[in-house]
Parts: C-alpha cells; sequence; structure tokens
C-alpha cells in the first residue's frame, strides 16, 4: 500500500508515517518503477501499536527500544511493566502540580479581578503579575522553587 493507504489506515497523516520511516519505525520498499514508498501490512500492525503505545504515554524513543527487543526475539514485557511502573508516580506528581497551578490561577484570577488595568509606564510591565507578591493577607503568594522554572 502507499503511504496516503497507510495514513488512512492507521488513522495518521502522511508527514506522520515520513516521521515514523525516518525514526526506523515503519519500513517501506521503494517502487523501482516510479519510487513510491510501499508498505506491507506489517507496517500497519507497527503503526497501530504506536498509537496504542503512545495513548499509554510511551515515547518514539521507548517504542523503538520495544521494537529491538521484539525483533531481536526478546519479550519486551517486563520492559514495558517497569517503564510504566517508574512513570505512573511521575504523572501523578505532574497532575498533583497541574491541580495546584490551576487554584493559583483561579485565586489570582479572583484577586485580580477588581483590579484596574494599567499600561506600562517605563516602571511596570504587568501589575497584577508585578503586585502578586503584594496580595493582602490570607491570598496566596507564590515563591520560586530554587530548582524549577514553574511558580509554586
Amino acid at each position: 500500500m502507499r503511504i496516503g493507504e497507510l495514513a488512512e489506515r492507521g488513522n495518521v497523516t502522511h508527514e506522520t508515517i515520513r516521521h515514523y520511516v525516518h525514526q526506523g519505525l515503519i519500513h517501506a520498499e521503494r517502487n523501482p518503477n516510479n519510487g513510491y514508498q510501499l508498505f506491507d501490512d506489517e507496517a500497519l500492525r507497527r503503526l497501530r501499536f504506536i498509537n496504542r503505545a503512545r495513548t499509554l504515554g510511551f515515547s518514539l524513543k521507548e517504542v523503538g527500544e520495544i521494537f529491538a527487543h521484539t525483533d531481536h526475539g526478546d519479550s519486551p514485557c517486563p520492559m514495558v511493566r517497569d517503564l510504566l511502573r517508574t512513570r505512573l508516580p511521575e504523572v501523578r506528581a505532574q497532575i498533583q502540580e497541574l491541580e495546584q497551578l490551576a487554584n493559583r490561577m483561579e485565586k489570582a484570577l479572583n484577586a485580580w479581578s477588581s483590579m484596574p488595568d494599567g499600561a506600562p509606564d517605563g516602571h511596570t510591565l504587568c501589575q497584577l503579575i508585578e503586585h502578586w507578591n503584594d496580595a493582602p493577607t490570607g491570598a496566596p503568594t507564590p515563591t520560586r522553587d530554587a530548582g524549577s522554572s514553574h511558580v509554586s
């Protein structure tokens, strides 16, 4: 099948197929008559596998490692379990951080709702953000974590 058919059957774009070929995740043969890339059922099977793995949070690099194990006759299942065991607590921590961020954003919007808009005057950029630390007692006061690029 040609790239268009593979993309359609795999529910991805042509560019995605080209990227996966470039990454070595899917292989194509060249038609000697016209140079078109031709894909077989194995390419479609791999494409569907990639889509499923991506929905579980696996990176393309990790998918490549899974394919390498499989291509060498080794079961990738222990590695897959270990990756998810490691990643799940990280994802839960990210969710918690995002919930805290959403709470800070809501509090900021509430605090800012009664504040006037300010125009840059050569001394300020955006008074809302610049005076966020000046919020009255009981309002959130952001801090910056030493090793982090986000406000806590």
